[in-house]
């Protein structure tokens, strides 16, 4: 069972053109959850938090009021592939918008491929980028975590969790801190413009 607070992040809605051609979904419209993005990730930490919050806030300023278009979203982030948590937020943006690398779906005919819209090593100042296929239109999102620290307490328990040398209780403790992190970034923070700040781009064409 997920902590109680994942019911309570705004979920994101977007229109599959391809869902909707096969009858996967009616019209295409599907809505994805946070809890979504845990069970592809395996967990819930402040890098997956702040990359569904990048991605959402960054949909919103690409689409206003329409509904995102996924599979027509191109996603570029800032980092290579191989670099530190660069995985985990590629991995939350592809199941959110579709956007795939190489090995993304070939499309049937000439619609609906989902092949290199994702892509590494963007030079820009944020962490994310998205780009709309049909306008052109772009944004870059940048993530300061820093904006919810970790507790005092954490210092003390942190080092014997990853250890393996916690007891039941600390580890519970830990478990309960590193969550209430997440918590803090998603719900408390989630209009805190200090934390997920978006801004328009345009992208350099490699």
């Amino acid at each position: 069972m997920f902590p109680s607070f994942f019911a309570d992040v705004p979920a994101i809605t977007l229109r599959d053109p391809l869902a909707g051609f096969l009858g996967a979904a009616k019209d295409g419209i599907m809505e994805y959850h946070y809890a979504d993005a845990v069970r592809l990730a395996g967990h819930s930490c402040p890098t997956v938090a702040g990359s569904w919050l990048m991605v959402l806030k960054g949909l919103r300023a690409l689409y206003g009021d329409e509904l995102p278009v996924r599979g027509e979203i191109e996603v570029f982030l800032s980092d290579g592939r191989d670099e530190g948590a660069t995985g985990v937020v590629a991995t939350v943006a592809q199941l959110i918008t579709g956007a795939a690398n190489e090995m993304g779906f070939h499309g049937i005919g000439p619609r609906f491929s989902r092949k290199y819209l994702l892509n590494f090593d963007q030079p820009m100042q944020g962490t994310l980028g998205l780009r709309r296929r049909d306008t052109g239109k772009a944004v870059q999102v940048a993530l300061d975590s820093s904006i919810v620290p970790w507790p005092d307490e954490m210092r003390a328990i942190m080092p014997k969790a990853v250890t393996g040398q916690a007891s039941v209780e600390e580890q519970e403790r830990f478990s309960t801190l590193w969550q209430n992190r997440v918590r803090q970034m998603l719900i408390e923070h989630f209009d805190d413009a200090q934390m997920v700040q978006v801004t328009e781009w345009t992208p350099t064409e490699q």
